[in-house]
């Protein structure tokens, strides 16, 4: 990627030289190039990268960079965005619900692979050239993630059946995928997928070409650090036993676990309240924290002074609401930061690289806008 001036060495370092008053997503390039390497090497397969999780041009850009040359897409946006960051892109529309308009604006940008969990979207997709793969998704009650994507999309293992075998008769490749929804860390989710998509394409008497995993890799938040390899490892043995010599190539599309750790959220302390036990931040819900309420905090947080100095106060819970007028701009309680802690000071949330750029809102004339690259994150 083509920088137009230094990168500065740190967000702590860039904070104490500029002092701004606004959030700032900081993203550093070297560590998503790295990720996306770590990827590529250890499955024995496709990586594309869910393009949801952060559709930025710089992010874009640097997983190109890295060796990634197929993206999963939602919607014509989403291709128009791959497509300015590499014009060859191999796009995978794995939303399976579209609109006529869509399945045409995916033919005319040249969608490889499309996904289906409906009988009725399978028929949206008679126009598609033959030569495009088609995955049958499925759904599995399975637990182990932070929330549930099967309450959404794919269909039953029994329709999934009737699925393939119509997506073959049709001339489409076949193949089949799931997600075993976001931050899962256990391998058994996915092994007991496997074991079902084999199951699946026995009783619809197809061999698929390529089985995708999905996404869900958890990405680290402080808590219980994630293992790809091992979920990897665990996938790649539950195919071999599961399909045997009908064994079909995997693909996975990580989004989160892709581009969390390369990004940085300094947010400003603009006031403490009741003997400092209630923060008010300049970016909440409505900005680029919207996810800590939806998972949950992460324990990647730590305070700097305005000279970029680490607070070492011990850690106190603390109520923390966003700079909106609305009272729902408030993270869930206990967020914990140094009893030193003051106004003025910058509250880092590592690990923030994915859902935090890409459901900003703006809300009430505030949320982050501001990109700014480093060369590290500490």
């Amino acid at each position: 990627m083509q920088i137009d001036r230094p990168l500065a060495q740190s967000p702590a370092r860039y904070l104490a030289e500029h002092r701004p008053d606004t959030p700032i997503l900081f993203f550093a390039p070297a560590v998503l190039q790295e990720t996306a390497r770590r990827f590529r090497a250890e499955i024995d397969g496709l990586v594309t990268y869910a393009v949801k999780a952060n559709d930025r041009p710089e992010v874009l850009n640097n997983l190109v960079a890295a060796g990634i040359s197929a993206f999963d897409v939602a919607s014509p946006a989403e291709m128009a965005a791959v497509r300015a960051a590499d014009p060859r892109a191999v796009l995978h529309y794995n939303n399976p619900v579209r609109s006529e308009a869509e399945v045409q604006a995916g033919i005319a940008l040249g969608v490889a692979s499309w996904s289906v969990d409906d009988p009725a979207e399978l028929q949206k997709l008679d126009a598609v050239p033959r030569e495009a793969e088609v995955a049958v998704r499925f759904a599995l009650p399975v637990a182990g993630a932070a929330y549930d994507f099967g309450s959404k999309f794919g269909a039953t293992p029994e329709l999934a059946a009737r699925l393939l075998r119509r997506v073959a008769q049709m001339g489409f490749v076949p193949a089949l995928c799931f997600h075993p929804g976001t931050q899962c860390h256990d391998p058994a989710a996915w092994v007991h997928y496997v074991e079902t998509a084999a199951a699946i394409a026995e009783a619809a008497g197809v061999r698929i070409a390529r089985l995708n995993i999905g996404g869900g890799f958890a990405a680290d938040r402080g808590f219980e650090a994630p293992d790809h390899k091992a979920v990897f490892a665990a996938v790649a043995q539950a195919r071999d036993t599961a399909f045997g010599e009908a064994r079909p190539d995997l693909l996975c599309e990580p989004g989160r676990a892709m581009v969390a750790s390369s990004c940085v959220i300094a947010a400003r302390i603009k006031a403490l309240r009741n003997g400092a036990n209630t923060v008010f931040l300049n970016d909440g819900i409505y900005g680029g924290l919207t996810e800590l309420r939806d998972i949950g905090l992460s324990r990647l947080v730590s305070v700097v002074s305005p000279d970029g100095v680490l607070r070492h106060g011990a850690a106190e819970p603390r109520i923390v609401f966003g700079p909106t007028c609305d009272s729902l701009d408030r993270l869930p309680d206990g967020l914990a930061l140094p009893e030193d802690a003051e106004v003025g000071d910058y509250v880092l949330f590592a690990g923030m690289g994915a859902y935090s750029i890409a459901t900003n809102t703006g809300f009430n004339g505030y949320g982050l806008r501001q990109i700014e690259m480093v060369s590290a994150l500490e």
